[in-house]
């Protein structure tokens, strides 16, 4: 029993501590994507193997925007890329976007990554009867 109250009082201070900590900047901003994503004049990596990282979030950012999907709780934006479209073509895409719209710098790339994809692959939208 004392015991139980012991983790109990751990884990509550743990949450409490948890709400204290401040929030923490983006992890992966608009310029950390143009770093990773970036190619020279050449078409080669800038940052060796960074393609991996960035190839990498815009698959998860894909997979979750499917997982919500799926689940019907997505936003409107939708995207449809054919399966013939490969990961160097994707980041390709949104390093260019990213290039073209600097004011995602500063913030989290997920929904620029979206964007970036929905220019170029919308889903066709059914027309109303």
């Amino acid at each position: 029993m004392v015991a139980r109250r012991g983790i109990a009082a751990f884990l509550m201070a743990a949450l409490l501590m948890a709400g204290a900590v401040p929030a923490q900047a983006a992890r992966f901003s608009g310029a950390y994507m143009l770093k990773i994503c970036g190619v020279g004049p050449d078409g080669n990596e800038i940052s060796p193997g960074a393609h991996a990282a960035c190839q990498s979030y815009i698959a998860g950012v894909l997979d979750y925007h499917n997982m919500l999907r799926s689940m019907k709780i997505a936003p409107e934006i939708n995207v449809c890329i054919p399966e013939t479209v490969t990961m160097n073509e994707l980041h390709l895409i949104v390093l260019k976007y990213f290039q073209k719209n600097p004011q995602h710098d500063s913030f989290v790339a997920a929904p620029a990554v979206l964007l970036a994809l929905y220019e170029k692959y919308p889903c066709a939208t059914k027309k109303k009867k």
